[in-house]
């Protein structure tokens, strides 16, 4: 059991059979009364996001998780199949485990994945991921004063905005937490 106090981002409780990702961590004190502890959680198991107020001084149980990598084989209509790279076992991962990141997948790509009790249960993306250009429209010369973007679809299917100096082959990188543009990899960045 750890106390409420000690809920900061990313550590995992459970609370009524059910687990819990902190996402964020507020400490309330109001007049002379006992504090609050705002914490916004996500379900683990069905990825949706609440708050939760406690009373300074309550406790919660704390849950270890394993983190391990995995590498990111393919997707089939049973889910996405990685394997660990140590042992070489494979283990299929369902879309609901995965939520938005599975978007951002990329074939031979190594992943960290949080297990508990022996299930996958949730995984880190790196903040910023690279992925090659396959196809995007012409570019334009004009105005370059204002943020002009055109639409890129990327090598793992995925469709963003870039501006209008990226040419299909180029490498970029996209932002994992916002799904946005972040740069040009190589050249002029």
């Amino acid at each position: 059991m750890i106390s409420v106090t000690e809920l900061r981002t990313g550590t995992v409780f459970e609370e009524d059979n059910r687990l819990f990702l902190v996402l964020d961590y507020k400490h309330v004190k109001l007049g002379r009364g006992n504090a609050n502890i705002k914490v916004k959680v996500r379900d683990l198991k069905t990825g949706a996001v609440l708050k939760k107020t406690f009373l300074s001084g309550q406790k919660v149980e704390k849950v270890d998780l394993e983190a391990k990598k995995a590498q990111f084989l393919y997707q089939d209509k049973e889910g996405f199949c990685f394997m660990d790279p140590v042992t070489f076992e494979q283990f299929t991962v369902d879309e609901e485990v995965l939520g938005e990141k599975a978007k951002f997948l990329k074939e031979g790509e190594v992943y960290s994945v949080l297990f508990y009790e022996g299930a996958p249960l949730s995984f880190k993306l790196p903040t910023f991921l690279e992925f090659n250009v396959k196809e995007t429209g012409p570019n334009t010369r004009g105005d370059s004063a204002t943020n002009i973007y055109k639409k890129a679809v990327l090598e793992n299917g995925l469709v963003v905005s870039v501006p209008l100096f990226i040419k299909t082959g180029e490498k970029v990188k996209i932002d994992t937490r916002t799904g946005e543009y972040g740069g040009r990899v190589g050249g002029n960045a």
